[in-house]
């Protein structure tokens, strides 16, 4: 039985998630350490169980995120006025309550990502190895594919008929607009990631206990509400990539490549902002 439970802890522990954003990134010493960078390539990875794990754990959950939040705004679509359904503010809470959701649920397995924005920043902060990053977007996108997938399957005329829930620049809004929102709005997303899973900072206010879904996922509901009008608010290309598969309208992939450049773009200055500014760790002395 020792043999066994030695196996288990480490197929589960040799290779962990190196920067997890929930409740795990709380659970660590009072004493702060700083967290050694995780190597580029950790091909090792690729022979342990919990790699392929946190994988389908992205997986299920940008499923889960798609399937609700689609739905929620197909609801919206079908209603004959605002005042008629949850509206743009539901869609909003509908969006940050289910990353708020999953993030807790997923973040002992995988971090709780569910979106390649957030893992490319991660990746761009060391947080976690390229072989791992390029995994979890490969199955973010397929999870997103199916979440609204299944959805069409529910509604398929409506569905069509109603935009699929698909990313574009809304009339009257430019292209330079639209990218812009992306940009800044993934910048909030990520920056808010970093800070609420942050070793130093839960080590120095320990006594002031954070739940790091949570502001993550306010920030995701507080974004919606001011994108909306401009973009649908993407600011996660895996859910914008599934919309846009599905829907597979042309207009739907005239403007798609602003909900790749603007998500990235805004999580590496985010991660930038965070490393350089924030935490200053270019340019603290090696002892």
């Amino acid at each position: 039985m020792e043999g066994k439970e030695e196996d288990v802890n480490v197929g589960a522990n040799k290779f962990p998630e190196r920067q997890p954003i929930g409740t795990a990134a709380q659970t660590e010493s009072k004493d702060y350490q700083e967290p050694p960078p995780a190597p580029l390539f950790e091909p090792g990875e690729l022979k342990s169980w919990s790699f392929y794990r946190a994988g389908i754990a992205e997986f299920i959950a940008t499923f889960l995120f798609l399937y609700i939040t689609v739905l929620t705004v197909m609801g919206v679509k079908r209603a004959p006025n605002m005042c008629a359904s949850v509206g743009i503010q539901g869609i909003a809470w509908a969006f940050g309550g289910m990353i708020f959701a999953l993030v807790y649920c997923t973040a002992g397995i995988s971090g709780g990502h569910i979106n390649p924005a957030v893992t490319f920043g991660l990746f761009l902060a060391r947080k976690l190895s390229l072989t791992r990053a390029v995994f979890y977007i490969v199955m973010q996108c397929l999870g997103a594919i199916c979440g609204a997938g299944v959805v069409k399957g529910f509604q398929s005329g409506p569905y069509q008929a109603n935009g699929g829930g698909a990313n574009v620049v809304a009339h009257g809004y430019t292209k330079g607009s639209g990218l812009g929102a992306e940009i800044v709005g993934t910048f909030v997303l990520v920056y808010t990631v970093f800070s609420a899973t942050d070793a130093k900072r839960s080590a120095r206010d320990s006594h002031v206990p954070i739940l790091a879904p949570l502001p993550i996922g306010f920030a995701v509901f507080l974004v919606h509400l001011a994108t909306i009008p401009i973009t649908g608010t993407g600011i996660n290309p895996a859910r914008s990539l599934g919309a846009a598969i599905i829907y597979n309208k042309d207009h739907a992939w005239d403007d798609h490549w602003i909900f790749w450049v603007g998500p990235f773009i805004g999580a590496a200055l985010a991660a930038l902002y965070h490393q350089i500014v924030i935490r200053a760790i270019p340019f603290k002395s090696k002892r």
